[in-house]
């Protein structure tokens, strides 16, 4: 059995990343540290490089110089899967969500995903208690229960955002990645986001990237300030 991550053991570090496309330098020698519980909010001007660098730690891309390390693991030659299998999730700007499907679906299929039984196809679902429950359990965490029946093609966008956010639980994060959470949502509907996100467990660390400084102020206890590709500054 393995031993849980080290309190002193940085959560996420990330060690001189640089991306280039091109002649454009998209992402300078980024370097930034998590701790294990962090919160912090990553901010800057629209074209900064702030989704680049989040492509970067998730794998969708590869950089041309820097390191990427997970719990002191070195990952940054790992696919975006292998990453999210150590326990780097990511929630998406935009909604990715299957909206022919209902809200318990959706997160059913992460769950038995992280479960390892995704191709389990000689196991009825409703035979898989332990899987039912661990949604259930998900669904009532982020308030999602009167929806868990309906399309999420029928929600409305706000709490389509908390089913991501259900999802992301679902895989067990160690270090999750909130890519904008609040983009597009009804300003009647933040205070479910903002409910969501303040009862996140707090072993997590969390990086945010977000525009919206009053989220920022609300989620974060230290914040990184990315411009032109390059960090900046960091710190409370």
């Amino acid at each position: 059995m393995s031993n849980p991550p080290s309190a002193t053991v940085p959560a996420l570090e990330i060690l001189g990343l640089d991306k280039r496309f091109g002649a454009l330098h998209v992402t300078r020698q980024v370097s930034l540290r998590l701790m294990p519980g962090a919160r912090t909010a990553l901010i800057g001007p629209n074209g900064a490089g702030k989704t680049t660098l989040v492509n970067l730690l998730t794998g969708v891309l590869r950089p041309d110089a820097g390191q990427l390390q997970l719990f002191g693991e070195d990952v940054t030659g790992r696919t975006a899967a292998q990453r999210t299998r150590r326990g780097l999730v990511r929630t998406f700007q935009i909604s990715s969500l299957f909206a022919g499907l209902t809200v318990f679906e959706n997160v059913y299929i992460a769950v038995t995903q992280a479960s390892g039984s995704a191709f389990d196809f000689w196991r009825p679902a409703g035979r898989r208690a332990d899987l039912l429950d661990r949604t259930e359990a998900l669904i009532g965490a982020l308030k999602l229960g009167d929806d868990r029946h309906r399309r999420v093609s029928e929600v409305a966008y706000g709490r389509q955002r908390l089913v991501e956010i259900a999802i992301a639980l679902a895989m067990k994060p160690k270090v999750l990645l909130l890519d904008e959470p609040a983009a597009g949502i009804p300003s009647n509907e933040l205070d479910l986001l903002h409910g969501a996100i303040d009862s996140l467990p707090a072993d997590i660390a969390v990086l945010m990237i977000e525009h919206d400084m009053h989220m920022v102020r609300r989620f974060a206890s230290e914040v990184a300030v990315l411009v032109d590709g390059a960090l900046l500054m960091s710190g409370p």
